[in-house]
């Protein structure tokens, strides 16, 4: 009992230094020769000219929110169809329920214009 506490001990002791020594040593060993392009804005190797900000519009944005929520759901989805032939049928209606919300959010998100670029 006592040595798998200590193992933790030293897990807890040692964790801190591997992240610690990547960020320190390369501070220690990198050559600094700042100049001011080195510290200028790097724009796709051209020089920028005007205002530079650019408004994107939200609908962008929630297009890739819906994306990786979709992506993110067929990570959940997987490990059902893998096991789909020896899980109980309560787990099979469950997954097909899950199926159908996915579905529902698609089809609210579809109405509401966020898959359309323009």
């Amino acid at each position: 009992m006592q040595s798998d506490w200590l193992y933790i001990g030293i897990f807890l002791l040692l964790a801190p230094i591997f992240p610690g020594a990547a960020i320190l040593i390369p501070r220690i060993i990198a050559p600094r020769k700042p100049n001011p392009i080195k510290q200028d804005t790097y724009e796709c190797g051209l020089e920028t000219y005007g205002d530079t900000y650019i408004r994107f519009k939200v609908q962008y944005y929630i297009f890739a929110l819906v994306f990786l929520v979709f992506d993110v759901e067929v990570v959940f989805l997987y490990p059902w169809a893998v096991a789909f032939d020896v899980i109980p049928l309560f787990a099979v209606f469950e997954g097909i329920l899950f199926i159908g919300i996915l579905i529902a959010g698609l089809f609210y998100a579809w109405k509401k214009g966020v898959l359309e670029w323009a």
